[in-house]
């Protein structure tokens, strides 16, 4: 099948990660950064910030004060740091507050490298999601990492998502679908796929409140962590179209009028096609494969939603976690996103403003048509 035949088939609507979609532009994605010391994400992922607490815990641990014991640094829940923040542990909550610096310092720089490329210039505002941010110490990286940058005169805002880091990537995939959906239904399914965890969701538009999606939320979702079962990658597609199935038919039952659209956010760099051209080495099996495509597979196990064809988009999961954003970044021109999981997710945005119905942009050259024909007719 030609290419071209194949984004029809998966879409039907548009192309899969896709630059231009209903509310923003998407300036950049997944870019990845190196340093003399390796890829630049992994300065500021969950997984530095243990080896930080790790790093500060190790001298204590010497003259045998350490406050946490044996336990391992990668094994401390985030809901016991979170305690140990309002406790009365001065020395736990001072490795903490040591750890929280040095990861915010990290955190930092990053976001100053991304600033200074060009993709990222201007950037106003940026969002920081992903699992780090659903706890009391991420709040407080994030604040603090501010406060740095501000203090090196980056007029940049940081603040944390809005959304609950485990819904945003399915609320997100709201903003993938074309504003005709909204019109007739008031329920989409999305997709979240991750390194360790597959989720699904049946997500309510609350269009009919607020046009700009900001009353979305998650009616209804299904977690499997595929990382302790080791699928291959043929299972992991056919779980994933069980989890689908049984969305539609708890729709059904609940009276949703479901949309024939699916949204999924993926790790990686998406091809307009819906293959993966890179950064998908997480998943079960090779889904870089040329001869692997999520979207087309998953339109063969359920061809039809309702009495219509299935349409699919797919992007990028920072992007996707982005979108969740995008009614709360009206005012801003330029803002972007990084999520804090296993890696470091990054996207940018330009928000494409509308004016009476039109985007901003195109009223914009409009007018300096206009202007321009004035001109010559003058001339």
């Amino acid at each position: 099948m030609a290419t071209d035949e194949l984004v029809k088939t998966t879409t039907g609507i548009a192309t899969h990660g896709a630059a231009r979609l209903p509310s923003v532009d998407v300036d950049s994605f997944n870019i990845e950064m190196k340093d003399e010391e390796g890829f630049l994400g992994d300065r500021a992922s969950k997984g530095a910030f243990r080896e930080i607490l790790e790093r500060w815990r190790k001298p204590l641990r010497k003259s045998g004060e350490d406050p946490f014991g044996k336990e391992p640094s990668d094994e401390i829940s985030k809901k016991t740091l979170d305690a140990i923040l309002v406790g009365d542990d001065v020395e736990a909550w001072a490795v903490v507050h040591s750890a929280i610096e040095d990861f915010a310092q990290e955190l930092a720089y990053v976001t100053r490298r991304f600033l200074k490329t060009k993709a990222w210039a201007k950037t106003e505002c940026i969002v920081v999601g992903g699992g780090f941010r659903d706890s009391r110490l991420g709040e407080l990286a994030i604040a603090r990492t501010e406060i740095i940058l501000k203090a090196e005169d980056f007029k940049v805002d940081l603040v944390p998502i809005q959304h609950h880091p485990d819904q945003a990537g399915l609320i997100g995939a709201l903003h993938l679908a074309p504003s005709w959906i909204f019109e007739a239904h008031d329920s989409i399914l999305a997709v979240d796929i991750g390194g360790t965890n597959i989720r699904c969701g049946l997500v309510e538009t609350g269009w009919k409140k607020a046009k700009d999606l900001s009353k979305a939320r998650v009616v209804n979702s299904e977690l499997w962590r595929h990382a302790d079962d080791e699928p291959t990658r043929e299972g992991a597609v056919k779980r994933l179209i069980k989890m689908l199935k049984g969305l539609i038919t708890e729709a059904e039952k609940e009276g949703f009028k479901l949309a024939p659209f699916i949204g999924i956010a993926c790790p990686g760099v998406i091809n307009e096609d819906g293959s993966i051209e890179k950064g998908a080495q997480n998943l079960p099996g090779n889904w870089e494969s040329s001869k692997f495509n999520l979207p087309a597979s998953l339109i063969e196990g359920i061809p039809v939603i309702g009495e219509h064809d299935t349409a699919i988009l797919m992007h990028n999961d920072g992007v996707v976690q982005g979108l969740s954003e995008v009614p709360f970044m009206q005012d801003f021109d330029r803002w972007g996103v990084l999520t804090i999981g296993t890696g470091l997710g990054n996207a940018r945005f330009t928000n494409r403003h509308k004016d009476n119905g039109k985007d901003r942009d195109s009223t914009e050259n409009g007018k300096k048509k206009g202007k321009d024909n004035n001109k010559n007719g003058k001339e």
